[in-house]
């Protein structure tokens, strides 16, 4: 009878290493936090090729009534979900708060629920007096990797009216970050890669990152660069395929996104899903939804266990990401009104 054979002491080294390794790139990628910039005081970063620029940022917080609301009143279908033009809207020298709408001089918001493809859809109708009030906000007010909190933590730290969670930046290595006027990384995720811009002006645009720069983007005056995707609609029109999917999600699920209407009318757009009260939403669902909204340009954010709709001290929603328990998940930014 033969003997086995060990293996030489060097190959098990080099297996043991490798487990090692392989362990530690997992822990490094998904779950150690590794902050880059920190929001709110100037500092300098030297990290590998992620960042390229070194980047400060002044956060100003003001105080903003807040009262705790319940969930939304239900709406219309969406054979009736065309939202209000611009003429009606009343800005209010001091703040007025109901259970669904938010006004003072500077704004005007509006939440409803409505009910489609056996899904409860929530929309924030949103007037601004200036762009300057949609803003973004880190977790932790920090930029890096790994670093999350709830999109209610988030939005509570920064006094925001109206929040919803953004395209979660810190789940990936590549893909373009401009936040509030401010450039974090300018490495292309791929050229085909949909972002959408806003500008100082307050308008919207989808572009690929193969087509132009972080750089040149922020010399045009982009303020919030968000890379998550795809482009929903685009001068009115559906740019998504019935049966199109991001890698990220399956078929139905949980959504958010974001819409501009008209010159400073934008909207908000958080999906239930994934429970037997609410299927949830495929791509074209959503941009068919937002399009009977009158939605001119619409993009897809992070989805799924993330989308989450907060509203003065309140989450809308039914955040999951199984299905079984209603819990926020963490992520690592947010869109909000401030």
């Amino acid at each position: 009878m033969k003997s086995i054979k060990k293996p030489p002491i060097w190959a098990t080294f080099y297996t043991i290493a490798l487990l090692l390794f392989t362990v530690y790139v997992a822990l490094d990628t998904f779950v150690i936090p590794r902050a880059y910039a920190v929001v709110g005081r100037e500092v300098q970063t030297e990290v590998q090729t992620e960042v390229q620029t070194e980047s400060a940022v002044t956060a100003q917080n003001e105080s903003v009534a807040s009262t705790q609301t319940d969930t939304a009143s239900e709406g219309t279908s969406t054979e009736s979900a065309s939202l209000a033009s611009g003429e009606d809207t009343v800005f209010t020298s001091e703040a007025v708060i109901t259970d669904n709408s938010y006004s003072d001089e500077n704004m005007s918001i509006t939440i409803t629920e409505y009910r489609a493809n056996n899904t409860s859809i929530y929309v924030a109708d949103i007037y601004l007096s200036d762009v300057s009030d949609l803003k973004t906000a880190f977790a932790n007010n920090t930029y890096g990797r790994n670093i999350t909190q709830t999109t209610s933590a988030i939005a509570s730290s920064q006094n925001a009216i109206l929040a919803i969670n953004g395209d979660f930046y810190g789940a990936q290595t590549r893909g373009y970050v401009i936040r509030n006027g401010v450039l974090y990384r300018d490495t292309a995720s791929d050229a085909s890669q949909e972002d959408l811009v806003i500008y100082a002006d307050g308008s919207f645009d989808i572009v690929t990152e193969g087509s132009v720069s972080a750089s040149e983007l922020l010399e045009n005056g982009a303020l919030q660069v968000l890379s998550f995707g795809p482009g929903l609609l685009d001068d009115g029109e559906i740019t998504v395929t019935d049966g199109e999917e991001v890698d990220k999600a399956m078929t139905s699920n949980p959504r958010t996104a974001i819409g501009i209407i008209d010159t400073l009318h934008y909207v908000m757009v958080v999906s239930d899903g994934r429970t037997s009260a609410s299927t949830g939403l495929t791509l074209y669902e959503l941009a068919t939804f937002m399009q009977e909204l009158g939605v001119t340009t619409a993009y897809n954010l992070d989805g799924g266990g993330s989308s989450t709709m907060y509203f003065n001290g309140t989450v809308v929603n039914n955040p999951t990401t199984n299905g079984k328990t209603i819990t926020e998940r963490s992520v690592s930014d947010i869109v909000y009104i401030e």
